[in-house]
C-alpha cells in the first residue's frame, strides 16, 4: 500500500491569497492542525495552528507567511510505513503527497492512515488474537506458520514488537480462527511462551477448565 493509494479526497489545500483565520476555519472543520498550502499545483508548505495563534498570523495572507512554513512531504510511490513514520517522528496531523515531479496531489490524515492500517493488520476480520513472547534468536517465521497451518488455519496478520528494557520479543498473530485452542495447546507443546490470547471468553474458559482438569488427573495419579 502506497502514499498516492491514501490521499484523501475531501480535505482541501490553502491558496497563497488565503488568511490565517481561514486556516484556522478549515482545521477545525476537518479536525486538523495543519493545511498545505499550494499555488498553482506547486506544494508551497505546512502551516499549522500552533504557528498562526504563536506569530499572529491570522489576519495575514498565506503568501505573507512563506517564512513560517515547514516543508514535510511523502511522494507518491512511498509505502504506508514509510508514510506513518514521517507522521509520528514529526508530529503531523496531515502529510502532503506530491508526484515524481515535485507536482502537489493531495494529503493523507492522521484519520486517513489509521482506516488503512486497521485493513492492513485485518482488524475487521473475524478470528481471534495470539501473543506469543520468545527471544530473537528463537524466532521463526516460518515454523511459526507451520504451527498455524498445520490446525488448519491461516494468519491473517503478524506483526512484532520489543517492549523497552527487554531482551524478549513479542510476537502478535491475527488467526481467521474464533476457537484458537488447538493452536495453543500446539504452541505449547513447541514449548513457546504464550504472553495473551484474545478470543471468546466461554471458550478460553473451557480451554483452562480442561487445563486444570489434565493437571488434576496427573496429580492422581
Amino acid at each position: 500500500m502506497i502514499a498516492k493509494e491514501l490521499i484523501s479526497d475531501v480535505i482541501p489545500s490553502l491558496r497563497l491569497t488565503d488568511d490565517g483565520q481561514k486556516a484556522l476555519n478549515w482545521m477545525e472543520i476537518f479536525r486538523l492542525s495543519h493545511l498545505p498550502v499550494v499555488d498553482k499545483g506547486e506544494y508551497i508548505g505546512l502551516i499549522s495552528d500552533k504557528a498562526i495563534y504563536d506569530l499572529n498570523l491570522i489576519e495575514k495572507k498565506m503568501d505573507d507567511c512563506r517564512e513560517h512554513l515547514v516543508h514535510p512531504h511523502v511522494h507518491s510511490n512511498q509505502h504506508i510505513y514509510e508514510v506513518a513514520s514521517i507522521m509520528s517522528e514529526l508530529k503531523l496531523s496531515l502529510v502532503p503527497v506530491l508526484d515524481l515531479k515535485h507536482n502537489y496531489l493531495g494529503c493523507i490524515s492522521v484519520m486517513d492512515l489509521s482506516r488503512k492500517f486497521a485493513t492492513l493488520v485485518a482488524v475487521h476480520e473475524p478470528g481471534g488474537i495470539i501473543v506469543l513472547e520468545l527471544t530473537p534468536i528463537d524466532y521463526s517465521l516460518s515454523q511459526i506458520a507451520q504451527i498455524v497451518e498445520g490446525n488448519d488455519a491461516k494468519i491473517l496478520s503478524l506483526y512484532t514488537y520489543k517492549e523497552e528494557d527487554s531482551k524478549e520479543l513479542l510476537v502478535t498473530l491475527k488467526i481467521n480462527q474464533i476457537d484458537l485452542s488447538p493452536i495453543i495447546q500446539t504452541f505449547v507443546r513447541y514449548d513457546y511462551s504464550i504472553r495473551a490470547v484474545f478470543m471468546d471468553e466461554a471458550i478460553l474458559n473451557n480451554l483452562y477448565d480442561d487445563r486444570f482438569n489434565q493437571l488434576i488427573k496427573y496429580m492422581n495419579i
